[in-house]
């Protein structure tokens, strides 16, 4: 990752997209939680292809035989790149994850509140887990901060679930 002082306006997506083909609606709450990580993520992120510097960038995000599929764009619609990550090293992630998210849905209606906080403690863990594995994944291909990674991380599970 380079130094947070080389961050540059160009450098951070500005739309995103999901292919809808891929994409599983779920329940209502994950629905919810996929709406505020685009909205967050359009809001503030920082991200940019290796050895590209003619962001800002429009990203599409897909899943194509077991692969998240990045293809990126300039804002003038410009085909930057695509990159392709195996979905197999998330797949053990993705599905606790989900698990506990279920778990943590059902307990905001019935659970007290300290039984809450331990699920949502495991969900945060899991979900940084996930983030962590994506910055790993991407590093020699696409330079991206923390928070940016969690955003996508998030995007990555809407895309991949499959009910």
């Amino acid at each position: 990752m380079n130094d947070p002082s080389e961050n540059r306006a160009d450098q951070r997506i500005i739309e995103i997209t999901l292919d809808e083909e891929t994409l599983v609606h779920t329940s209502a709450d994950i629905e919810h939680e996929r709406k505020v990580a685009m909205f967050d993520l359009i809001e503030d992120n920082h991200f940019y292809p290796i050895n590209t510097s003619r962001g800002p960038y429009r990203l599409h995000l897909s899943i194509m035989e077991n692969r998240l599929v990045f293809d990126m764009s300039t804002e003038g619609c410009e085909p930057v790149g695509r990159v392709m990550l195996s979905l197999s090293p998330f797949r053990r992630i993705v599905k606790d994850y989900f698990m506990l998210c279920e778990s943590y849905f059902a307990a905001i209606r019935t659970a007290s509140p300290s039984q809450i906080e331990a699920i949502d403690m495991g969900r945060r863990g899991l979900h940084n887990e996930g983030s962590e594995l994506l910055i790993e994944r991407l590093d020699d291909k696409i330079n991206l901060d923390f928070n940016t990674s969690r955003r996508l991380f998030t995007l990555l599970c809407a895309l991949h679930f499959k009910g």
